[in-house]
């Protein structure tokens, strides 16, 4: 598991100012290395390569780096301003984390850099005649890198915004959350099954802000409680809604004041959710994407289809069972973290879904064959839960429906689910 300083410095990576500052501070040392290198150039070499020919380059390298960037920019907040209307706004996020987009835009404000300094630096005489062969030699990889860049970004907007685009990349983050809970349900502690674990003596940790519970360092819960001889009972998950009045987990130990505002600080909490440690909240996403799609004002169940595929398809990656290595692998001994059920993945996914898409044959059709799929596919519990969500999934559009021959054909379909295992009767 990740530790908070490991997790902060991969949020703090993956904004936008991070990479746009490295390779900022990396094109202003690129300008100045020219003037430590003039020894290594012999003296003949610069009528050799006409290196004078340097300042009309930087020039139009740092007029038109400029502009550039501003397009790129205006294009950005297009993208974003779309992806907010027409996709969900929790998926935002994903688009300003996009590495093509914030390397590109590193590449042009590194470049404007870059040429502004050489030219200042050409203009104080700082580099002489050896110096210009350098920066003109570093000039021409630079541009070799722009033309790179600007063809990759042009490729990049053709797609950046677009709903296919934008729920790929919040499925990819999903997988990735999917796949880490698969391998580790438990997050490497020992499972509390249930709250009644709770020892009566044990004690409170209580959150001091209020918002969601982004990210929880279980290595570092593990050292507070060896530490302490204690053991902690996690009952507050990442994408849960803490408050003062919520414990976040229970200690069971004689814990000081400080000690338990270190078992706090392992708690990260912030006004939104994040996808890293929280399935659930990329759920949550494909179906409002899928809402979305369904409102009156767009009018798209091709999209919402499309997600109801991917939802079966993280479903059955979630049903897959952990690689031998990983199974029962208990690294954190005093720590109980419980596991995240698969009913609240069903409701957080399906439900919306089914109430939405009720009243178009089509989607209420893929929602209750998707759900068969995972009743055939999982094991009792998820056969039971896509059991539950399909009976569910019928009566919304048995509600609302007008055809019997679409009743009748929906009705076919659930009792098929309903037949599977030990299914009963609608």
């Amino acid at each position: 598991m990740m530790s908070r300083w490991q997790w902060l410095l991969r949020q703090m990576v993956r904004q936008i100012w991070f990479r746009t500052t490295l390779f900022s501070v990396l094109a202003v040392l690129t300008a100045l290395i020219a003037i430590w290198s003039k020894p290594l150039i012999p003296t003949d070499m610069p009528a050799k390569i006409g290196s004078d020919a340097v300042d009309n380059i930087l020039g139009i390298i740092a007029s038109s780096m400029l502009a550039v960037t501003t397009f790129s920019l205006s294009t950005m907040v297009s993208a974003y301003s779309a992806a907010t209307s027409n996709v969900t706004p929790r998926a935002t996020k994903l688009l300003i984390e996009d590495s093509t987009t914030q390397n590109a835009l590193a590449t042009f404000i590194g470049s404007f850099l870059y040429s502004l300094v050489a030219i200042i630096a050409l203009a104080t005489g700082l580099y002489g005649a050896e110096g210009r062969v350098v920066v003109f030699i570093v000039t021409i990889g630079v541009i070799v890198v722009i033309v790179v860049m600007l063809l990759r970004w042009i490729n990049h907007l053709s797609r950046l915004g677009r709903v296919g685009e934008t729920t790929d990349r919040v499925e990819a983050a999903t997988r990735a959350a999917v796949e880490d809970r698969r391998e580790a349900p438990c997050m490497r502690a020992r499972e509390l099954r249930d709250e009644g674990m709770i020892p009566s003596g044990a004690r409170a940790i209580h959150a001091e802000a209020i918002g969601y519970v982004q990210h929880i360092d279980v290595k570092a819960l593990s050292r507070i409680a060896k530490e302490g001889r204690s053991t902690v009972y996690v009952t507050a998950l990442p994408g849960s809604f803490a408050d003062p009045s919520r414990p976040l987990a229970w200690v069971e130990g004689s814990e000081s004041e400080e000690r338990i505002d270190e078992w706090r600080t392992a708690f990260s909490i912030a006004d939104h959710r994040s996808f890293d440690q929280d399935p659930r909240f990329g759920f949550c996403v494909l179906s409002e994407i899928a809402s979305r799609a369904l409102s009156p004002a767009v009018n798209d169940p091709g999209t919402a289809i499309d997600v109801i595929g991917r939802g079966v398809r993280l479903l059955a990656l979630w049903q897959e069972p952990p690689n031998a290595d990983d199974e029962d692998d208990v690294t954190y001994e005093r720590v109980y973290v419980p596991r995240i059920q698969l009913a609240d993945i069903f409701e957080d996914f399906f439900s919306p879904i089914a109430r939405d898409g009720a009243a178009m044959m089509e989607v209420s059709l893929r929602l209750l064959k998707g759900l068969r799929t995972l009743a055939r596919l999982g094991d009792a519990e998820m056969l039971a839960t896509a059991q539950v969500h399909a009976r569910l999934a019928f009566k919304r559009a048995d509600a609302v429906l007008t055809l019997d021959e679409e009743k009748e054909r929906l009705a076919a379909l659930a009792q098929e689910i309903m037949s599977i295992g030990r299914g009963t009767a609608l």
